[in-house]
This record gives structure tokens, C-alpha cells and sequence, in this order.
């Protein structure tokens, strides 16, 4: 019979991988801890208008990539394909709105069926953190230095930049789209297909275009900055002034965008080149019409989210595997008492082990496959006398310790 194979875009996280991919998270977990988060565990399904309310009728992920389904009560249900809608939704439906500020952490697993790739999977975990709540500048500058934080820890910092933009207010973005309108439709037949669609939907997405074509034309449009109001411009002031005061390097690119009207003020990249070519390994941005849209007041929010995998890819060396203890008994008096000891080394927080059989030569040898950095000896003598022999494996030495005293004289 052939054996099962994991679906395409999918895959198992195994041995180094999972290590990884742990650190990561654990990393941006505790990290976000120090900020005053607290993490948020939402369904990995939901309502389906959660995502086409919030990611737009005409997006990529709605019209292409949602995983979407009909269930035995004829609701339409979608695993999450991001997760910033799913925590909107969470503060609503947990009548949190009158509870501000939130600050959120999640973690957990995402779905897009597209093309997998290096680092992108139809099944992908994202982190991500939320500051919902606040209006001020200083909200952008917090989470955004969170991040910068995470990546830091993991050793990322030397190869990630922030890139930084503004979408300014409703004002400002609705002149700013007009003149896009204008000077796309200047060059209107030199657009690929996508992108003049876009220009009659959403013209601020043809900024976002990889086609060579539309990226040349991309080049000689208009910024935003010259269509900024003074309140807008400010707002952007503040930011970049809190951000340097952070101690928080960024350089400024403008043509970074959102397409969705519930995005406002400050969007933002950390790329890197560690990848091959520059890629995105965290983004986010002020979104503060994404609470009404889950039937909400109207709130302030800023958040990111980040990939996993990509995070994962970038760290130089997997974290290693703990080193256990191993236990070997001679006789079956030992193995009754090795029993005991395995479980209270274990309750003190220590990595142990015993094989299920075999001669001390055998056990021996499995202690040294697993890398274990001491092996515990008991025999009759030593249970005569109270005590175990501990052998160093990394050394070779070994010494005899009083079994009331191993746990402290194994702990690292």
C-alpha cells in the first residue's frame, strides 16, 4: 500500500524545524509580555463575512485563496486566512469595546490556498499583536517597536529594516487617490489587465503590482506626502519622532500602501534579503474602521502580523535540543528504585530518561544516541549506600551524589 503523503502546501514540523519554529514563537510570546500583552486564542474558523466584510469583495484572498465551505447547517464557515478580523471580531462578540486599551498577542495557524513556495505554505503560522484602543502616535511607535524587539532577540536586526509610510487621513488618501486615478488613467493601456481593473476598484493597489510594466509606471506616480493635511502630517510626525526615540531605525518608503478604506495613518514593513530576494517577514499599520466593521463603535487599532516560517528560515542556527539525564539500573532491586528517582528528577524540572530494556552496555548506548550529558548508575552498592554514580558524559568523569541531593547537583 503506498503510504499517505501531507497535502500540497502543507508539511510536517519536525527535529531542527520544530525547534525553530518553537523559538520563534516562544521568542515573540515573551516579548510581547514585557509590553503588557496578553495573548488571545480565537476560532480558526469563522463566519465568512468576518473575512469578506474586512479583506475587501475584490481581494486576492477572498476571491482566490479562502479555504470556504458550507457545514451540515448550511452556515458559510472559512479558516482564518489572517487573524487581525478574527481578534476585531473576538473584542466585539466579548462586549471588550467599553475595556480599552487591548493589547493582544496570538499565535497560531493561518490558511491560503496559493501557489507554495520558499517559505510560504497553504497552512502557515502567524504571530501577530494588536494595540486596539488608542489614538495616538505613540500606539504606532509602541508596536511597531515591539516588533523590532522580537526580531532583535532572535538575532534578526542585522538583516531586517523597517520601511515606513503614511496613508494620512480620509482627506488625505481620498485626494491622493484621485490624483492616482488621474495619472493612471493617463497610461491606461500600458496597465496590465489586474491593475486596470484596479484603477476602476481600488487604485491604490496598483502600487502593490509586480508587473514590470505597471511597476515602471508605479515609479513616476504621485506620493502621498504632497496631499497630507496638517493633522495627518503631524500624526506622521509623531510617529517617526517616537520611533527615534525608541531607538528604532526605519527608512521611509512611500510606496507602501493598504487598499482597504478602514486603513488609516502609519503602514509599515520589516523587509529583508536573507530570503534571496527582499521580502516581507512582518507588516502592519493603523486600521481604525476594522472594529465597526464587525458591527462594533468605531475604534482606534494598529497591529502586525508576521510569518513563522519565513522568521524561522532567517535564524542562523537551530536551537539545540536539551540534553537529558539518563538513568541505568543494575538489577531488578535498581529498577524499582530507578523508577522513583526518573519521576522525581523529572517533577524538578530536569530532562530524563531510562530505556525500557537491556543490559547496562545497551543502555549505555542509548544514552549516548541521545545525546544525554549525564548517565545516573544504580545498583545494589549504590542503593546499599543511598547514593548514585553520575557519570559526566561530556567529561568522562564520574563521582558519587547522595540521591536526596541529584536533582540539585544536575540542574543547569
Amino acid at each position: 500500500m503506498e503510504p499517505l503523503q501531507p497535502i500540497r502546501g502543507t508539511r510536517d514540523i519536525l527535529g531542527d524545524d520544530q525547534r525553530r519554529h518553537t523559538h520563534v514563537v516562544s521568542t515573540a510570546r515573551s516579548t510581547a509580555a514585557t509590553y503588557g500583552f496578553e495573548e488571545w486564542m480565537t476560532p480558526i474558523f469563522e463566519d465568512t463575512r468576518v473575512f469578506a466584510r474586512t479583506l475587501g469583495d475584490t481581494s486576492d484572498v477572498v476571491t482566490k485563496e479562502m479555504y470556504t465551505f458550507t457545514d451540515r447547517g448550511g452556515d458559510s464557515l472559512t479558516l482564518r486566512p489572517e487573524n487581525t478580523a478574527g481578534i476585531c471580531r473576538a473584542l466585539v462578540s466579548n462586549g471588550l469595546t467599553q475595556s480599552l486599551p487591548q493589547k493582544v498577542f496570538y499565535a497560531g495557524p493561518m490558511f491560503r490556498y496559493e501557489r507554495p513556495q520558499k517559505g510560504r505554505y497553504r497552512q502557515f503560522t502567524q504571530i501577530g499583536a494588536e494595540l486596539i484602543g488608542p489614538a495616538e502616535p505613540l500606539a504606532d511607535a509602541e508596536i511597531i517597536a515591539l516588533g523590532w524587539d522580537i526580531l532583535t532577540r532572535l538575532g534578526l536586526a542585522a538583516d531586517v529594516i523597517l520601511e515606513l509610510n503614511t496613508l494620512g487621513d480620509t482627506e488625505s488618501r481620498n485626494a491622493y487617490r484621485a490624483a492616482l486615478v488621474a495619472h493612471f488613467t493617463t497610461h491606461r493601456d500600458a496597465l496590465s489587465n489586474e491593475s486596470r481593473d484596479r484603477l476602476d476598484k481600488n487604485p491604490l493597489r496598483i502600487l502593490d503590482s509586480k508587473d514590470p510594466a505597471d511597476r515602471a509606471l508605479v515609479e513616476d506616480s504621485p506620493t502621498i506626502e504632497a496631499f497630507l493635511t496638517p493633522p495627518a502630517a503631524a500624526f506622521y510626525d509623531g510617529v517617526r519622532t517616537c520611533l527615534t526615540n525608541f531607538g528604532v531605525p526605519f527608512r521611509e518608503n512611500p510606496r507602501i500602501v493598504r487598499g482597504l478604506d478602514y486603513y488609516s495613518h502609519t503602514a509599515f514593513e520589516f523587509v529583508t534579503t536573507g530570503l534571496g530576494a527582499q521580502g516581507t517577514v512582518m507588516a502592519g499599520g493603523r486600521y481604525d474602521g476594522l472594529v465597526a466593521e464587525m458591527g462594533g463603535p468605531q475604534t482606534p487599532a494598529v497591529g502586525w502580523a508576521a510569518g513563522v516560517e519565513r522568521l524561522a528560515m532567517l535564524l542562523a542556527d537551530a536551537p539545540a535540543a536539551p540534553r537529558p539525564v539518563a538513568i541505568i539500573p543494575l538489577g531488578q532491586a535498581a529498577e524499582t528504585a530507578a523508577l522513583m528517582l526518573l519521576q522525581n528528577l523529572r517533577r524538578a524540572g530536569i530532562r530524563a530518561e531510562m530505556a525500557y530494556r537491556g543490559n547496562m552496555k545497551r543502555r549505555m548506548e542509548r544514552a549516548n544516541k541521545t545525546g544525554a550529558r549525564a548517565a545516573i548508575i544504580l545498583g545494589d552498592e549504590e542503593l546499599a549506600k543511598g547514593v548514585a554514580s553520575v557519570k559526566d558524559l561530556t567529561a568522562g568523569s564520574q563521582t558519587e551524589v547522595a540521591l536526596g541531593d541529584l536533582a540539585a547537583h544536575l540542574a543547569v
